[in-house]
């Protein structure tokens, strides 16, 4: 049975679980997930359509022969001139889910496509990917660690490579190419490059510009690649010089709460209880507004997926699952701190997939 083949059913039998009829999934992540490609994303409705026993696609005929190299499932075929309805209400009548009574749209296809869905089926109940799809996605398996885990060596050799490039006087920018270059060179293809020097690193989602790097300034190195089909995010922080007056004392905080998030990652623990334990030691310490996010996300296919850990997430950890953990503390004006692990949920608890040390890179 192919990759494919063994999802497919995977899906259909949390379909038949949660009492679903048809799944319908746009261009991008879920349909990459399930045939291993995603056809050409435009204005134009496509559809990759599921139900219990068979599955087809809604395809734009303008892009049926260069997706025909992905997939040998049926296609149900339109024209501009004549437009998708027709050929969807085919393809509904093919799957014999004319009647669904519940239906799953992929929350992050177009609108226009979801309306497509759901006027030729106006009396099904509609819910997202969550219970499905998305559950699946959720746990990884041995091929996708293995590539995961592979992927988190490459990003380890990236960062390196800034590190022994960097020093005062190269800006942001200059650092960011170095790792970029060197992700190129490994055969990974770069994703995102947060260099955020000195006050800049206060900001999580510092956008690399033109600042220069001086002696004093610590550094936030935030930064992922994509090989494979699946992508690595790591952090680490780099320090110019001797450190900013209270920054190893903060360090050390964000260190704890790294480990008291590593601690509560157990199989059968809620995501908000990984992160009320890192915010605990952050709050603790006096420095609990000063941790401006949640503690992790899913990696995968995509940099950010589920599972999230959030404070109010009540999603329940399982082995195979693959998240970040990066608590931080934000100090404006002065620097910021954050320290990242992507990791895949054991039995006895979180894998660490990268090798370097969480130690502030001196230099």
């Amino acid at each position: 049975m192919s990759q494919t083949e063994e999802r497919l059913s995977a899906l259909r039998a949390r379909m038949g679980k949660e009492g679903v009829d048809l799944v319908a999934l746009g261009p991008g992540a879920h349909m990459q997930w399930l045939l291993g490609f995603a056809p050409h994303a435009d204005e134009r409705p496509c559809l990759l359509c599921v139900s219990a026993s068979t599955a087809a696609m809604l395809m734009p005929e303008l892009n049926a022969e260069g997706s025909r190299r992905g997939t040998d499932l049926p296609f149900h075929e339109w024209s501009d001139a004549d437009g998708p309805e027709g050929a969807f209400h085919s393809l509904v009548a093919d799957l014999g889910v004319g009647g669904a009574g519940r239906i799953v749209l992929d929350e992050t296809m177009r609108a226009d496509f979801a309306a497509l869905v759901q006027d030729a089926l106006p009396g099904a109940e509609r819910q997202f990917t969550a219970s499905t799809v998305g559950m699946l996605r959720m746990q990884k398996d041995d091929d996708e660690y293995a590539v995961l885990k592979r992927n988190a060596r490459l990003a380890d050799q990236a960062m390196q490579a800034g590190w022994a490039a960097m020093e005062p006087g190269m800006t942001e920018l200059d650092v960011a190419e170095v790792i970029r270059a060197r992700f190129s060179a490994l055969g990974a293809s770069p994703l995102f490059t947060i260099v955020g020097a000195g006050g800049n690193g206060a900001m999580p989602h510092h956008a690399t510009g033109e600042t220069v790097l001086r002696s004093g300034d610590a550094v936030v190195m935030d930064i992922g690649a994509g090989m494979d089909g699946l992508s690595s995010d790591i952090t680490r922080m780099a320090v110019l010089g001797a450190p900013p007056q209270g920054y190893l004392e903060v360090h050390a905080i964000v260190e704890a709460a790294v480990q008291a998030a590593m601690a509560a990652a157990r199989p059968g623990v809620r995501a908000q209880d990984v992160d009320a334990a890192a915010r605990g030691v952050i709050s603790e310490a006096g420095y609990g507004p000063h941790f401006l996010h949640r503690t992790g996300h899913g990696l995968g296919i995509e940099v950010h997926e589920p599972p999230y850990l959030t404070s109010v997430s009540e999603t329940v950890l399982a082995p195979g699952m693959v998240f970040s953990i990066e608590p931080g503390i934000y100090l404006p004006g002065r620097f910021g701190i954050r320290l990242e692990e992507i990791v895949i949920l054991r039995e006895y608890g979180p894998e660490i997939l990268s090798e370097l040390p969480r130690d502030p890179k001196m230099i």
